[in-house]
């Protein structure tokens, strides 16, 4: 980078304590440095970008202006971009495994100090010819005065600062319930998840991912409650994110939001296409992210519901053909059919089932606890009084009999829990 000035001498001033600076001719800082991504002729991957910084005194009727040009020699800015760059969380480069994404506000907001300040920024750009900046800023010899200046108020709680809020990726920040929903966040930058964060903060359990590959092995490892991904990352991009894990048994029941800059039709049918739940464009509010999430959330109730009264033996006994059933539909029928086929072993319980349908005993607890209520425990009891039921219904074995063929050590325990689960004696259900 090249820094020079086109006037001999510049100096200011500010109100309580005098800061000045002169900028001599003879000082000069470079920085060469090879710019990094995908490039576009006549610059290339690897192709050296030569950036200069120019101030001067700018003059119109009225007003001397503090002129300040940024411009490089880069790859450039297209036109229908230019319209667009000082917007909100947009992103010219729309690769979506781009590495190192940056937020889409830097010049956002360098636009509104400029214009707090009374000044203007603008830009001038044509594909391989680089770009160029331009910031014009009033000369005055007042200041304005705090108390005319707009109060902007911060999402961040008062307790806690926001390096506190995101820790190091895949900490899980948040609440102390362990009722409370547990939220993957998967975001390559670390300021829109703090951000994210704040918008949720007291609601979920927060873990965050900082790239897709590895949002993909957290979902996996901790089986959350809801995910939240942003599209444009390393590795993995959000629609592989999202198809990988809509096509995993382990995670199918998920619910997922992308959340994108890229707001058109297009990217949004294909982030629906893969499996997501919804769609959410950046700039967002946050009480559309809470509305989303909270529809969502009601969305596995209602499923947790229709689970409850499923007829599990039923099911794997009457299983629907693979090529139009369910993930869902397939996970429940082959572990009712685990189960049953253990039915008069005790000692079959959470390890045993969880070796059969190849996950850890914490990865088919959440996953059953999402889709029923039920923990994996419930689950394998609620399935044996199915049978019990059957049983009692259908032939003359007693009721200790039955209990030992379901699988219950202690026909008094049976007897409590089968009361339990139907709101009745085993006697009522003689057939």
């Amino acid at each position: 980078m090249t820094f020079y000035p086109e006037v001999k001498s510049l100096k200011w001033t500010t109100t309580g304590k005098i800061a000045t600076n002169h900028l001599q001719p003879a000082v000069q800082c470079r920085q060469i440095h090879t710019r990094k991504g995908q490039g576009h002729p006549p610059c290339q991957r690897g192709d050296k970008t030569r950036s200069t910084v120019s101030t001067s005194i700018a003059n119109s009727t009225n007003n001397h202006f503090l002129q300040i040009k940024i411009s490089n020699t880069g790859i450039g800015i297209s036109a229908e971009h230019i319209a667009n760059i000082f917007d909100r969380f947009y992103q010219a480069d729309d690769a979506h495994t781009r590495k190192g994404e940056g937020t889409g506000i830097g010049l956002t907001l360098t636009k509104e100090l400029v214009e707090l300040l009374g000044g203007s920024i603008s830009v001038k750009s044509e594909i391989g010819q680089g770009a160029e900046f331009t910031v014009r800023l009033p000369v005055r010899k007042s200041a304005v005065r705090s108390l005319d200046l707009p109060q902007i108020e911060t999402a961040v709680p008062a307790s806690g600062t926001m390096a506190e809020m995101i820790t190091s990726a895949g900490s899980i920040v948040g609440l102390e319930n362990d009722d409370a929903p547990l939220l993957l966040l998967i975001e390559d930058n670390a300021d829109v998840a703090t951000y994210i964060r704040t918008c949720l903060e007291g609601q979920y359990k927060i873990l965050w991912a900082e790239d897709g590959q590895s949002g993909i092995d957290k979902a996996l490892e901790t089986i959350p409650d809801i995910i939240i991904s942003d599209v444009m990352m390393p590795e993995k991009d959000g629609f592989e994110v999202t198809q990988f894990l809509k096509n995993d048994e382990r995670t199918c029941h998920i619910p997922i939001i992308l959340l994108t800059a890229k707001a058109d039709v297009e990217s949004r049918l294909e982030g629906l296409g893969v499996g997501a739940d919804a769609y959410l464009s950046k700039p967002f509010l946050k009480e559309e992210l809470l509305i989303r999430l909270e529809k969502l959330v009601e969305l596995r109730q209602r499923l947790q519901q229709k689970y409850a009264a499923v007829d599990f033996v039923a099911l794997a006994t009457n299983a629907p053909a693979q090529a139009t059933a369910s993930l869902e539909a397939i996970f429940f029928e082959k572990a009712s059919r685990s189960i049953l086929g253990h039915l008069d072993d005790a000692n079959f319980g959470n390890e045993e089932l969880a070796r059969e349908m190849a996950m850890s005993e914490s990865q088919l607890n959440r996953k059953l606890k999402a889709l029923t209520g039920k923990t994996l425990s419930l689950f394998i009891r609620s399935i044996r009084l199915q049978q019990a039921k059957i049983l009692l219904e259908t032939t003359h074995l007693n009721i200790s009999e039955i209990a030992y063929a379901v699988g219950f050590a202690d026909p008094a325990y049976f007897t409590r829990t089968f009361s339990q689960e139907f709101g009745g004696a085993p006697s009522r259900f003689r057939g």
